[in-house]
């Protein structure tokens, strides 16, 4: 006889409860608490399976151990493509292109054998139709509507599908528990069996997943812990581009970004951002330089913009966009004490232009060297760059990979670059045909830019 016992579990870490209270009393989260029912069957025994354990020596890797496809920012974000038996949770904004995305990385794993796209919030007809629109014709991918999670991977293991594609895993149930989909119960058990299903059978599985409004995974936060990989697909509402964030894979980087455009036949790849980012720049510009961010594996120019207006309040403003305004704060103080110059009664705009969030610490110089020029009104040319960390002595640092930032910048025909000193010896290795400005200091930077 099934007993049926209620517990309240908490969607942020799983702690569990037998009254409901406000506030978790495991990590502090507020109103994270939800209703599940545990079912528990008297008299039932385990079924206690064989194990079989494998060894490390003699065992290699297939050459085919990763899906490759034609859209090659989605394969770098993936860390250099699908790998066999992965579970990849993708989530992102209501209609930002996510099932659009799948849909053409699904035609791309065709190649490779059969593929199941299953959809719990469309229709077949709804599929096919945005499938014709993308000009996509395959015999080898298709489409169910199948939501009872036990009955689906049943069917996708008798299939022997290569890739599945779950959009989303919201709608997924399973009939062995009383809860409605979309409750953390359903999504972790849901999940649990298509990880088994991956797992046991080699099946590359892509999970689609919806996001609050505070922009987290909806459901519990064992979600992200259980999957593979976990890609962020966003783009700033009102632009047409969309990117492509990883931010956890266990089988590549978890730096990596994907620039993508959303066209009338779907996303097309932007292979070289750095020229979309930098467009529509004059030739010389006060208050505005180009920084080098780097990306995971890539590098992308960026373009700096700051702006200084007199306060007309008693704590001047700090309005920050793609950069961290805590950082800015730290580098504004170091201006002042190295620099000599007041922002008590100055309001700072900070802008990186694209959407992009420059987390990468050699943008430091970049920035500096905009906010003298805003200071100062001194034009500086838009062909030059500047890369390098600031110490709190006013030192400028040393910063990894500067010979591929330095290559980024030849080929995208800028003059002329100033960094730090302490990247003199591993830069003279090689032959550039940029100018090199190398700085020690804040006060070397002055003397440069008067």
């Amino acid at each position: 006889m099934a007993k049926e016992k209620v517990k309240y579990v908490c969607n942020e870490c799983g702690q569990s409860s037998l009254k409901w209270m406000g506030r978790c009393t495991s990590c502090g989260a507020w109103n994270s608490l939800e209703e599940e029912i545990e079912i528990k069957v008297k008299g039932s025994k385990k079924e206690i399976k064989d194990i079989k354990a494998y060894t490390c020596d003699g065992d290699k890797v297939e050459d085919d151990f990763r899906y490759a496809t034609k859209l090659l920012e989605f394969d770098r974000v993936l860390g250099g493509g699908l790998v066999k038996g992965e579970v990849v949770l993708i989530t992102g904004n209501p209609g930002i292109g996510k099932s659009t995305l799948l849909l053409q990385a699904s035609n791309e794993y065709t190649k490779y054998g059969k593929v199941i796209y299953v959809s719990g919030e469309e229709s077949v007809s709804q599929i096919k139709f945005r499938a014709n629109r993308l000009n996509i014709e395959s015999s080898n991918l298709f489409i169910i509507n199948e939501t009872e999670v036990s009955s689906l991977c049943a069917y996708i293991q008798k299939a022997k599908a290569k890739v599945v594609v779950i959009d989303s895993i919201q709608t997924l149930y399973n009939g062995n528990y009383d809860a409605i989909p979309g409750t953390p119960t359903q999504i972790r058990e849901s999940t649990l069996e298509i990880l088994n299903l991956a797992k046991g059978n080699d099946i590359s599985i892509f999970i689609v997943g919806h996001i609050t409004k505070d922009g987290k995974v909806a459901g519990p936060k064992l979600l992200e812990h259980m999957v593979d990989a976990v890609l962020n697909f966003d783009g700033e509402e009102g632009n047409f581009y969309r990117i492509l964030r990883s931010q956890k894979n266990r089988f590549g980087s978890t730096n990596e970004i994907g620039i993508f455009s959303m066209e009338n036949d779907g996303m097309k790849e932007i292979k070289n951002p750095s020229e979309f980012f930098l467009s529509e720049r004059e030739e010389k510009n006060i208050g505005s330089l180009i920084v080098t961010s780097l990306e995971g594996s890539k590098v992308f120019l960026l373009e700096v913009q700051t702006l200084l207006v007199a306060s007309n309040f008693g704590l001047p403003r700090r309005l920050v966009q793609g950069f961290d305004k805590n950082r800015l704060e730290m580098l504004c103080a170091i201006i002042e004490k190295k620099m000599g110059f007041s922002f008590a009664q100055l309001d700072i705009f900070l802008n990186i232009p694209g959407g992009i969030n420059i987390k990468d610490t050699s943008a430091d110089l970049a920035i500096v060297m905009a906010i003298f020029s805003a200071i100062k009104e001194v034009e500086v040319s838009q062909k030059i760059a500047a890369i390098g960390e600031l110490g709190l002595r006013g030192e400028i640092r040393k910063v990894s990979f500067i010979q591929k930032r330095l290559r980024e910048l030849e080929k995208l025909g800028f003059k002329g670059a100033y960094v730090p000193y302490a990247n003199k010896e591993e830069i003279e290795k090689e032959k550039y045909s940029l100018k090199i400005i190398y700085l020690k200091n804040l006060l070397e930077l002055m003397e440069r830019m008067k």
